[in-house]
């Protein structure tokens, strides 16, 4: 049977491409499409303690800061782990599993990803981005500290993400990844070895 070979000149493409994502800078991320995007971290406010008077002051502090600057965009990401797949994988353990002790560790399990999923079930993250877009590289910083001060005044507390940050939201936002506290440059980058010391 005939097969279609694949053109050798036919590159696959990266995961950054994949992802649309060229480099992470200081300050912001620079996509494969050219665009520069600086992102805000906005300190949540539990929202169940504030009276309706509070609440509607915050919405309306907030519906300021995004008429203040027609360039920023609110992103909402879940900021917890999903334990669905190891959930699932414990059920049908049980259901196999002959002994009984073993079937009841297994439940105990079970029930304790239940508890922390519970516990982090409102778990969010809330930031503002702004695209950078033509600017010259000496009017970034001003630009970028006059949109930190209007968040600011509107009373948010808010700080630009540095790299660690933006890494840290890719995470997030593409594994579900909560618990990595460092994030490096290059997968494995702990292994590489210079001159024969380990780094």
């Amino acid at each position: 049977m005939w097969q279609k070979k694949q053109s050798p000149h036919r590159k696959r493409k990266t995961t950054r491409q994949l992802i649309n994502t060229k480099t992470i800078t200081g300050y912001s991320l620079l996509t494969q499409s050219g665009e520069e995007i600086a992102y805000f971290l906005i300190q949540p406010v539990n929202l169940s303690v504030l009276s309706q008077e509070s609440l509607s002051a915050r919405v309306y502090a907030l519906m300021n800061v995004l008429k203040g600057l027609a360039e920023l965009e609110l992103l909402c990401m879940d900021s917890r782990e999903n334990f669905e797949s190891n959930k699932q994988y414990l059920r049908a353990r049980m259901e196999e599993e002959e002994n009984e002790k073993v079937r009841a560790l297994l439940a105990q399990d079970a029930q304790m990803l239940d508890h922390i999923q519970i516990q982090t079930t409102t778990a969010r993250e809330f930031l503002l981005l702004v695209r950078l877009r033509e600017l010259r590289e000496q009017e970034i910083f001003p630009f970028l500290g006059r949109v930190e001060k209007l968040i600011q005044e509107q009373g948010f507390k808010a700080r630009r993400a540095n790299a660690q940050d933006i890494q840290r939201m890719l995470a997030v936002y593409f594994e579900q990844d909560v618990t990595t506290e460092h994030f490096k440059d290059c997968d494995g980058e702990r292994w590489l070895k210079i001159g024969g010391a380990s780094h």
